[in-house]
């Protein structure tokens, strides 16, 4: 009863967008209005949250509600499993099952970042189950996802980067698997590398052109930066010179391959004056 009683308070706060008061009459019953009444307290009536049932689980990093809503875990990418034709990325099945088993058919509530969906209608957002534990979070410290920034979505970024910095030294998950270990820049196959990638170099130049910043590690291989984020960085001219690793996956360029670097997070290295 006093649970039934609760989410009509938060109800009729949320409908009337008002203060709520409570009073108790002398036969001892317990009143509740969004209008003041003699010796009525103003109650303090915090906020709930709303949980929903997770009905399936797609990979690693999205799952369906039972309301039918497809959602995008923010911050994280784990490796692809098997989908149209396409073979499966070490890890990626892992990543899979231990979603399923913490999830299936458990109540999550989301946490919504600043944008509500992303470019395929996927609802975008940070899980937590009932038990108050942060899915994306977790995902990172077991090492089966590496931290994928999407500005302006940054809730949680500190705590995601040092969640992969710990996976990455335990060598937890992807961190001990060869298909991620980091690839020197000068020895990029002229194929390329399918998914999420590791290449590392030194920064021999740096170049601007209309809308990005480029990092120039050789003949063959950059790493861009929009202008309109490089506020989120540190002076970029601290990278020229320094060995440095970018995170990220490759596109085909000019008869080598760039990577697009979204926050200073893809970047690991000496970025010292």
């Amino acid at each position: 009863m006093r649970r039934i009683v609760s989410l009509l308070l938060l109800c009729l706060a949320y409908w009337v967008n008002a203060e709520i008061y409570g009073w108790q009459d002398g036969a001892g019953n317990k009143h509740y209005s969004d209008r003041p009444a003699a010796a009525a307290k103003v109650l303090d009536v915090k906020p709930g949250y709303g949980f929903y049932r997770v009905k399936k689980v797609f990979d690693g990093d999205t799952l369906m509600l039972e309301d039918g809503r497809k959602v995008r875990l923010l911050g994280v990418n784990t490796p692809e499993i098997e989908h149209r034709n396409q073979p499966e990325q070490a890890g990626g099945e892992e990543a899979k099952r231990w979603l399923a088993a913490k999830l299936q058919n458990r109540k999550v509530r989301l946490e919504m970042d600043a944008e509500a969906t992303d470019k395929y209608g996927r609802t975008l957002a940070h899980v937590f189950t009932d038990q108050k534990e942060h899915i994306n979070l977790q995902l990172v410290e077991q090492g089966l996802a590496a931290v994928n920034i999407y500005p302006p979505n940054l809730l949680y970024v500190d705590r995601l980067v040092d969640a992969e910095r710990r996976a990455e030294q335990a060598r937890l998950g992807i961190w001990h698997r060869l298909e991620y270990a980091p690839i020197p820049a000068e020895h990029l196959p002229a194929s390329g590398h399918p998914g999420w990638t590791r290449v590392t170099g030194r920064v021999a130049a740096l170049r601007s052109s209309r809308k990005f910043v480029y990092l120039k590690f050789s003949d063959k291989f950059e790493a861009r930066i929009e202008k309109k984020g490089l506020p989120m960085f540190p002076d970029l001219s601290r990278y020229q010179g320094r060995s440095v690793e970018v995170r990220g996956w490759l596109n085909k360029y000019k008869g080598g391959y760039s990577m697009l670097i979204r926050h200073p997070s893809a970047i690991v290295g000496d970025s010292r004056s």
